[in-house]
C-alpha cells in the first residue's frame, strides 16, 4: 500500500496500460503519425529549396528561377501548415478518446472498491486521484503525447534528409548528443520519485482539507482549530518542499539541454565552413544543414520543456491505475446460505492491530424482528452494524448468514440480501427519479413513487421545479439534508434486502418527521429483519428487542419492558432521555 492508503502502479504497469489504451485506438494513432510524418516531410522541403537557391545565386541564376524556388517554398510551407493543423486536430480527438476510455476504466475500478478499504484509507487520496490526477493525465495526453509523435516524426525525417544532403556534414548534428543524453538520463533517474512525492503530498493536503471541512462542527465545538491548522501547515509545507525539488531538477535540465541544442548549430556552421573552403560541400548544403540542425532539435527542445507535464502525467497515471490493484477484502464462496438468519458468534474487531473495539460480541438475529442498538457514542454500535452488513470481517469469531460467513458471499449477492444505510449519504447528479432508481435499476415510475411515499418524500418531490425529473446533485436543485436522507431511504426500499441495517438513518430528520418515517418504514419492512442503530430512544420503544452496547460489548439484550424491569444501563438511558424530552 502507498502511504496515502491506495497502491501506486509500477512503471511496467503504467507502460502496459499506456500500450493497452493506445492499442484500442491503433487506427487513430497510425493516422496521427502519418499526418505528422507528412507535415515533417513538407517542412524538410523548404531548407532543401533554400540550399538550391543559395547554390544558384553562387553559380549565377535568373530572377525567374529564384521566383520559382520561392513560390515552391511558399507552397510547401502552406502544405506543412495545413497538415500540422489536421494532425493536431486528429491528435486532440485521439487524446479525448483515450481519456474517455481511461475515465471509464477508472470509474469501473472505483465502484468496485471494497467499502472497508475506502473507509480505512480515507477519501482524500481517492478524491485527488479522481480530480487532479485525472487532470494531469489529461494535459499529458492532450499535449505531451502529441509532442512525442511530432518529435519522433520530425527528428527521424530530418536526420534522414540531412544524411541524404551530405553524410559528412551531417556528422555535426551529433555534437550535442552526448550532453543531451547524459543530462536527460540524470533527470529521468531522479524525476519519477520526485514527482511521485509531489502527487502524494497533494493527496495528503487534500485529505487534511477534506477531514477539516467534514469535521468542521467537531473542530469548532472542541476548539481544535489550532490543531487542524498545524496539520494543514505541515501538509502545505510538504507540498512546497516536494515541488521545490522538481523545480530544482528543471533548473539543471533546461539550461543544459538548451546548450546541447546550440552545439549542433554552431558545429554545422564551423564544420560546414571548413568543408566548403575545401570544396567538399557547397554553400547551399551548409545553409540547408544549418536549417536542418535547427529543425531537428527544435521539437526535441519542446519535448524537453514538456517533460514536466509528461512526468506528472506518468505519475498520475500510475496512481489512477493503482486503484485497479487494490486487493479484494474477501474471497467469495459458492456455498449458499441455508437461511436468511444472521448471527454473530464471539466476535472481536480491531481497526488497529492490538486495539480491539469489540470484545466477544454474540448476537442471533431473529428472522423478521426489529432490533434496536443503543448506547453511548463510540461504544461500537456502528462497527457491529457493519459486521452484520458484511462490510468488515471479524478479527476473530464468526459473522454468518445461514451458516455462511458474510464476507464469503459474492458482493453483488450480499448487497441484495443485506442493506446498510448510514447518516452519511450522497445525492448523485441526475433527476430525483434517477437517484431513487439506484436501488433498483429497472424500477418503474409507480415503484419509485411508492418508495418515496413510504419515507414521506413524494409531496416535496412532486413539488420540485420539474417534479421527479428535477435535476439534483452538484449544480442542480438544492435539497435539504433531510430530503437527501429520505432519497437514501427510498433507494433502500427499492433494493428490497431481507435484512436492513439503519445506522442513524433518520438522524437528519426532525424528531416528528423521523418518527413518522420510521413508522412508515416499519409497515413496509414487515417480515424483514431490521437492525436500527439510534440515539433517539423512541426507536427502541418500537423494537422487538433492544441491545445495549457499552465499551464494545453487548451488556443487555431484551424487550423494552424487560430491560426497564432490570433497572440497568438501558433503564438509566431511558429515564434520562425521557426526562430531557
Amino acid at each position: 500500500m502507498a502511504e496515502t492508503g491506495f497502491p501506486i502502479a509500477s512503471a511496467a504497469q503504467v507502460r502496459a496500460m499506456a500500450r493497452k489504451l493506445m492499442s484500442r485506438q491503433r487506427s487513430g494513432l497510425v493516422k496521427v503519425t502519418l499526418l505528422f510524418g507528412l507535415a515533417a516531410a513538407a517542412g524538410l522541403t523548404s531548407p532543401w529549396l533554400l540550399g538550391r537557391m543559395v547554390n544558384a545565386v553562387v553559380e549565377g541564376t535568373t530572377f525567374a528561377e529564384i521566383t520559382v524556388l520561392a513560390i515552391a517554398m511558399l507552397i510547401f510551407l502552406l502544405m506543412q501548415t495545413v497538415l500540422v493543423w489536421f494532425a493536431n486536430k486528429t491528435a486532440m480527438v485521439l487524446g479525448e478518446k483515450v481519456l474517455a476510455q481511461l475515465r471509464e476504466d477508472f470509474i469501473a475500478s472505483v465502484t468496485r472498491l471494497p467499502l472497508s478499504t475506502v473507509e480505512s484509507a480515507g477519501t482524500g487520496d481517492l478524491v485527488t486521484r479522481t480530480t487532479t490526477d485525472i487532470d494531469a493525465v489529461s494535459n499529458a495526453v492532450r499535449y505531451a503525447v502529441p509532442q512525442i509523435v511530432i518529435t519522433t516524426a520530425t527528428t527521424v525525417a530530418t536526420v534522414a534528409a540531412a544524411v541524404l544532403v551530405s553524410p559528412l556534414l551531417s556528422l555535426a548534428l551529433l555534437v550535442g548528443l552526448p550532453l543531451l543524453v547524459a543530462v536527460t538520463r540524470w533527470y529521468l533517474r531522479r524525476s519519477p520519485s520526485a514527482y511521485r512525492e509531489v502527487r502524494q503530498s497533494y493527496s495528503r493536503l487534500n485529505s487534511a482539507l477534506t477531514e477539516t471541512v467534514e469535521g468542521a462542527r467537531t473542530v469548532d465545538a472542541l476548539d481544535l482549530g489550532w490543531s487542524r491548522r498545524m496539520v494543514l501547515d505541515a501538509a502545505i509545507h510538504r507540498a512546497y518542499t516536494t515541488r521545490r525539488t522538481t523545480l530544482w531538477l528543471q533548473t539543471i535540465l533546461y539550461p543544459a539541454t538548451g546548450f546541447a541544442f546550440s552545439l549542433p548549430i554552431l558545429a554545422t556552421l564551423l564544420w560546414g565552413g571548413w568543408l566548403a573552403q575545401r570544396d567538399l560541400v557547397t554553400a547551399g548544403a551548409v545553409a540547408t544543414m544549418t536549417l536542418y540542425a535547427v529543425q531537428a532539435f527544435r521539437p526535441v527542445e519542446e519535448l524537453i520543456r514538456w517533460l514536466d507535464e509528461l512526468q506528472t502525467g506518468a505519475v498520475a497515471l500510475g496512481r489512477i491505475i493503482g486503484v485497479e490493484h487494490v486487493p479484494p477484502d474477501r474471497k467469495p464462496s459458492s456455498v449458499e446460505p441455508t437461511s436468511d438468519d444472521i448471527a454473530l458468534a464471539d466476535v472481536t474487531y480491531a481497526y488497529l492491530p492490538g486495539r480491539d473495539v469489540l470484545h466477544g460480541v454474540s448476537l442471533d438475529l431473529r428472522r423478521g424482528e426489529r432490533l434496536a442498538m443503543v448506547g453511548p457514542s463510540g461504544s461500537g454500535k456502528s462497527t457491529i452494524g457493519r459486521l452484520i452488513a458484511g462490510v468488515y470481517a471479524p478479527a476473530s469469531g464468526a459473522a454468518t448468514v445461514g451458516g455462511v460467513p458474510l464476507v464469503d458471499r459474492p458482493l453483488e449477492k450480499l448487497r441484495s440480501e443485506v442493506g446498510l444505510i448510514t447518516q452519511e449519504h450522497h445525492v448523485f447528479v441526475g433527476s430525483i427519479a434517477d437517484n431513487v432508481r439506484l436501488g433498483k435499476a429497472d424500477a418503474t415510475r409507480n415503484e419509485i413513487e411508492a418508495a418515496l411515499t413510504v419515507v414521506g418524500a413524494l409531496d416535496w418531490a412532486r413539488g420540485s421545479p420539474e417534479g421527479l425529473d428535477t435535476r439534483v446533485g452538484s449544480g442542480g436543485h438544492r435539497l435539504t439534508p433531510a430530503q437527501e436522507q429520505e432519497l437514501a431511504l427510498a433507494r433502500l426500499i427499492l433494493a428490497d434486502p431481507h435484512t436492513l441495517v439503519l445506522d442513524e438513518a433518520t438522524s437528519l430528520l426532525d424528531p416528528r418527521a423521523a418518527r413518522a418515517a420510521e413508522r412508515s418504514l416499519g409497515s413496509v419492512l414487515q417480515g424483514r429483519t431490521v437492525v436500527a442503530i439510534a440515539h433517539r430512544l423512541h426507536t427502541a420503544l418500537d423494537a422487538d428487542r433492544i441491545a445495549v452496547v457499552e465499551d464494545g460489548r453487548i451488556t443487555e439484550l431484551g424487550s423494552h419492558d424487560d430491560l426497564l424491569q432490570q433497572n440497568g444501563p438501558y433503564a438509566a438511558l431511558w429515564h434520562s432521555w425521557r426526562d430531557q424530552g
